[in-house]
C-alpha cells in the first residue's frame, strides 16, 4: 500500500517520500481515506505511530482541493494541542508539507509563553490552518484577531488531555465559537472511559480507528521496575546513569519543584542536567529542549509537560522517578522512547508506598513488569498491600474512591457540555 493508493495527491505523496516515509503506517492507512471523504474520525494509536501525518496530510489535501482565501482574520481549519511543544511540532509538520502544494496554504501557530503581538500581526490576512493551545487561541480571539465561524475541520491532537477537566472550560468556549457543521478529528494514544463519554457528544457518526499493530510495528520498549526507598532514588539514579552511560535520559517527576531539585542534585554530581516545567518561560523551555536534543545535556528532568508532543529521535531511555498519577500518562511517558523503529528502555522507581499504585498501572496496561532490586539500594520497608476494594472492583489509579476531578468529569459528560 502506498500513499497514492490511499488517495493522496502526487505532490503530498512525494513530500512524504522525501521525509523517508515510503509506506503509510497502520494508523495512516486507516485514517487517510476516511478523512479525505470528510468523515469524523476517532483514532487510537500508540505514540510514535504516525498520528500527526495521519491527519495533517489529508487535511492539507482537502483544503487545497477547495482553494479559497481564508478571509481577513478567519481560519478554515483548527488544530488544538494541549502543550506549546506539541503545537510547535504539529505546526512544523503542516508547514513543511504545505510547501509541497502548488498553492501553499497558510499555517499559523499560536501558543502562550511568548509575546502575543507577532501572532496577532501574522493573522491579519487570515490563515488556512491554525494550530493552537486553547488558552492562547482564546486570547487571540478576544483581541479580535481571529474568527472561528468559518472553520471547516477541527482536530483535537492528544484528545484525551484536551477533554480532561483541566481544559474543559477553555474547550467549551472554543467549541461555542465554531460552526455546528464541521469535520471533527480526534487523535490520541489513550482514550479513558470518562473521555470516551465526552467524545460521544462531540463526534457525529465517527469512524473508530484502533489498528492492530503488526509485531514489527510495535514500539520496541523494554519496561523495567526497580524497587527502592523514596529517600534512595536520587543516589540510585546517579548509579544507573553511571552504569548504563545513556547519552540521553528523560526523567519524569511529579512536581515543578522536584524537577529543579533533582536536576540540581545531578549537576552537583557532575552530570549535565536541567529542568523542564510549565512555569519556565518559552525561551527557557526551548533552550532546554534544544540542549537535550543536541546532547549538550545528558539528563532532562521534567513534569508530564514532556510526556506529550516531545519527539527526540533515538532517545534511548526514560525513567519514572515519580510514578504518574494516571495509567494514561504512563503510556505517554514511556512512549517518548522506542520511536520510529528504534529500541528503548523505560524504567520506573517503585517505592514501597507506590507498589499498589504501580499494580493498578500494570492492570490498566494489561502487562506485568517484573520487579528488580539493585545491590546496595534494596528497600528497607515492606510494600503496602493492594487495597482490597481496589482489587475487587478495578479501583482507580488515584485510589479506592473517585476523586473530585473524576466526579466533575463524569458530571460534565452527563450534562453534555460538548457540542
Amino acid at each position: 500500500m502506498t500513499f497514492s493508493e490511499l488517495g493522496l495527491s502526487s505532490a503530498l505523496a512525494r513530500a512524504a517520500q522525501e521525509r523517508g516515509w515510503h509506506a503509510p503506517t497502520p494508523i495512516q492507512a486507516a485514517a487517510l481515506p476516511a478523512i479525505l471523504q470528510g468523515r469524523d474520525v476517532q483514532a487510537h494509536a500508540p505514540t510514535g505511530a504516525g498520528k500527526t501525518a495521519a491527519f495533517a496530510l489529508p487535511l492539507l489535501q482537502r483544503l487545497a482541493q477547495a482553494p479559497a482565501a481564508p478571509g481577513p482574520r478567519a481560519a478554515r481549519a483548527l488544530v488544538l494541542a494541549p502543550t506549546r511543544e506539541l503545537a510547535e511540532q504539529v505546526g512544523t509538520v503542516l508547514q513543511d508539507f504545505a510547501r509541497a502544494l502548488q498553492a501553499p496554504l497558510r499555517v499559523a501557530v499560536l501558543f502562550g509563553g511568548v509575546s502575543i503581538n507577532p501572532q496577532l500581526m501574522g493573522l491579519r490576512g487570515g490563515a488556512d490552518i491554525v494550530v493552537a493551545t486553547p488558552g492562547r487561541l482564546l486570547d487571540v480571539v478576544e483581541h479580535n484577531a481571529l474568527k472561528l465561524s468559518a472553520v471547516q475541520a477541527l482536530v483535537l491532537d492528544e484528545a484525551d488531555r484536551l477533554l480532561d477537566l483541566g481544559f474543559a472550560d477553555e474547550l467549551a468556549r472554543v467549541l461555542a465559537l465554531l460552526p455546528p457543521r464541521r469535520q471533527n478529528l480526534c487523535f490520541s494514544a489513550t482514550f479513558p472511559p470518562a473521555v470516551q463519554a465526552l467524545l460521544g457528544r462531540l463526534l457525529h457518526e465517527p469512524l473508530h480507528i484502533a489498528p492492530a499493530l503488526e509485531a514489527q510495528s510495535r514500539p520496541d520498549i523494554e519496561q523495567r521496575a526497580i524497587e527502592v526507598d523514596a529517600a534512595r532514588r536520587t543516589p540510585l539514579l546517579r548509579h544507573l546513569i553511571a552504569q548504563h552511560g545513556w547519552p540521553q535520559l528523560l526523567v519524569f517527576v511529579a512536581t515543578q519543584y522536584a524537577t529543579e531539585h533533582v536536576a540540581d542534585k545531578l549537576r552537583r554530581a557532575g552530570i549535565a542536567a536541567t529542568a523542564l516545567h510549565g512555569q519556565m518561560s518559552q525561551g527557557a523551555r526551548r533552550a532546554a529542549l534544544a540542549d537535550f536534543q543536541s546532547s549538550a545535556l545528558q539528563v532532562l528532568v521534567a513534569t508530564d509537560l514532556a510526556a506529550r508532543g516531545l519527539d527526540i529521535v533515538g532517545l534511548p531511555a526514560v525513567l519514572n522517578y515519580d510514578l504518574p498519577r494516571a495509567a494514561a500518562d504512563y503510556t505517554h511517558r514511556i512512549g517518548r522512547t522506542g520511536r520510529a523503529g528504534a529500541a528503548g528502555v523505560a524504567l520506573s522507581f517503585v517505592t514501597p508506598e507506590a507498589e499498589a499504585h504501580f499494580r493498578l498501572i500494570e492492570k490498566r496496561q494489561q502487562q506485568r513488569v517484573p520487579r528488580e532490586r539493585v545491590a546496595g539500594f534494596e528497600p528497607a520497608a515492606q510494600a503496602s498491600a493492594l487495597p482490597a476494594a481496589a482489587a475487587a472492583d478495578g479501583g482507580g489509579i488515584k485510589g479506592r474512591r473517585k476523586s473530585k476531578k473524576d466526579k466533575a468529569r463524569e458530571a460534565a459528560a452527563g450534562q453534555g457540555t460538548l457540542r
